[in-house]
């Protein structure tokens, strides 16, 4: 798969900011020195939280950033054509399940990556080899020891026999996956510190990787990640299971240096531009544009529960309480050509990425920041888990969860699902938006000829008016359009839910509005 321009930038951006708030040093190129046997080192499963602890009782140093003046200032079109020879992956032609290669250092990647590969316990520093890549231009080819600046993981995920790539570990904290069939959109990153805060965003990162090797015939394959920032340090170990859900098994330890009070545990990074329920100040051909459309949580008391994502004018933040949640998720449901019509990006292809906690996650909230985007270019969604209680400088604290990188949430629910949501002007009412929500799902299979559901709804501030509850049969599910009036409200939480005579039969619908 091809890295998109926009992708780079997304992920980069991350490491730029970084840089700019986390006063990291420059150190000077030094002469190359001659090389040296790797040097082998026992290695389990308790091996980077020990680092990741020992680490954190020290003040924060970032890895080595300076470049060569060959390289030090390369531009998109450059890095790009550094690239890696996949006949010199890591376990090519070894007839095992996964390769691996590695991104240069260069452009918005600078920081020098740490990269093992561990082999019946034992740890061996993967060494850097100018002739590991080819270059559209040869002077960019420099023969110093530069290091890495992250990892791509490939595997016959389309085609038996044919190595692809299906997830990279590349700037800042971020990781990105996809499941058969599917193209890159969303990213997730390791932790989130102060997203969206004024004073600005720390950006952990991935400084070191090791790469377990798999044995023959094993379709997962493990690595492991140190995680450093000046506030935290942390020990990743993740298990990924490509296919037609790629799921990532993570075991997290995090080991904070000083107090954090605005922690978020797997945090979701995405794009949304514009769709039908946020499209009157976009002037744009498309019908919509993201990389996720709605942020779905079910909660730990067994709510389902479902957020149109907005572009808003101002930074928005949102956050749903909850106590041990069964899961969150950025999640793209729309999955037709034409709910885009964009041939180059395909937004229909891209994943939905579920969080499923393993474990009492205790209580926190699922937080929601919206941030204003003039184009596609920019990620403006992250949502996260975010413990009520902060993280205490000196503690250690652990988090299990699975990730499903894939086409919709890991299980079916016997509720009805929302479809889509579009808000437009009412004809002669200018104080009125229109609210036209469409419901799919299990509820509506073989149902009698005088079957009828109503709706529950709930504006504060405003008011709901003119509820009309009708079956669609386009869609084999059924519509709701009210009219909204928010009266001299700046902003409203709207809620409605489909019902019948012996309940709700769908799940929530959340929605945020502003003028």
């Amino acid at each position: 798969m091809s890295i998109l321009r926009r992708d780079l930038v997304k992920l980069g951006a991350g490491m730029s900011l970084m840089g700019a708030s986390g006063g990291l040093a420059y150190a000077q190129s030094a002469p190359p020195a001659a090389k040296q046997a790797p040097k082998t080192v026992p290695f389990d499963n308790g091996t980077v939280r020990a680092i990741a602890e020992k680490l954190s009782r020290s003040p924060y140093a970032p890895p080595p950033q300076s470049l060569p003046s060959a390289i030090a200032n390369l531009d998109f079109d450059q890095f790009r054509g550094i690239a890696f020879n996949p006949d010199r992956a890591l376990w090519h032609g070894q007839n095992l399940a996964f390769e691996v290669e590695f991104f240069p250092r260069g452009f918005l990647y600078k920081p020098r990556i740490g990269m093992n590969e561990v082999i019946g316990g034992q740890s061996t520093p993967i060494a850097y080899d100018p002739d590991l890549f080819t270059y559209a231009n040869s002077m960019l080819r420099v023969t110093d020891d530069l290091g890495f600046a992250g990892l791509r993981l490939r595997y016959a995920i389309n085609t038996p026999g044919v190595m692809e790539e299906c997830a990279v570990f590349l700037g800042a904290s971020y990781f990105r996956a996809v499941a058969k069939g599917q193209n890159y959109g969303l990213s997730a990153r390791g932790f989130a510190n102060g997203t969206g805060n004024t004073k600005g965003e720390e950006f952990a990162l991935f400084r070191e990787f090791w790469l377990e090797k798999p044995e023959p015939g094993v379709e997962s394959v493990v690595i492991h990640a140190l995680l450093d920032s000046p506030s935290v340090t942390g020990a990743f170990r993740f298990t990924i299971r490509p296919g037609d859900t790629t799921v990532f098994d993570v075991q997290s330890s995090l080991f904070p240096r000083q107090d954090i009070t605005e922690s978020g545990v797997a945090p979701l990074t995405g794009m949304f531009y514009f769709d039908a329920n946020e499209h009157n100040h976009v002037d744009d051909w498309r019908p919509a544009a993201h990389d996720s459309e709605a942020l779905q949580v079910w909660t730990g008391s067994g709510q389902q529960l479902y957020r149109p994502l907005v572009n808003p004018t101002d930074l928005q933040f949102s956050a749903f309480q909850d106590s041990s949640p069964h899961g969150f998720g950025l999640m793209q449901r729309k999955r037709s050509f034409h709910d885009y019509e964009d041939l180059a990006l395909n937004y229909e292809k891209r994943p939905s990425l579920w969080i499923e906690p393993i474990g009492n996650w205790g209580d926190g909230a699922v937080d929601l920041v919206e941030i204003p985007t003039p184009n596609e270019v920019n990620d403006n969604i992250v949502s996260f888990w975010r413990p009520k209680a902060p993280l205490k400088a000196g503690q250690e604290y652990s988090f299990t969860y699975r990730m499903y990188w894939g086409w919709d949430t890991p299980w079916p629910t016997p509720l009805a699902r929302v479809g889509g949501t579009r808000i437009g002007a009412v004809t002669d009412h200018a104080d009125a938006r229109m609210f036209v929500i469409d419901f799919t799902g299990a509820p509506f299979q073989n149902l009698p000829a005088d079957a009828h559901f109503h709706l529950i709804s709930q504006s504060t501030p405003g008011t709901i008016r003119n509820v009309v509850v009708e079956p669609n049969p386009n869609i084999k599910g059924w519509r709701t359009t009210f009219e909204f009036v928010p009266g001299d409200a700046k902003a409203s939480e709207l809620q409605a839910q489909l019902a019948n005579d012996q309940g709700p039969v769908s799940e929530k619908w959340m929605y945020r509005w502003t003028p």
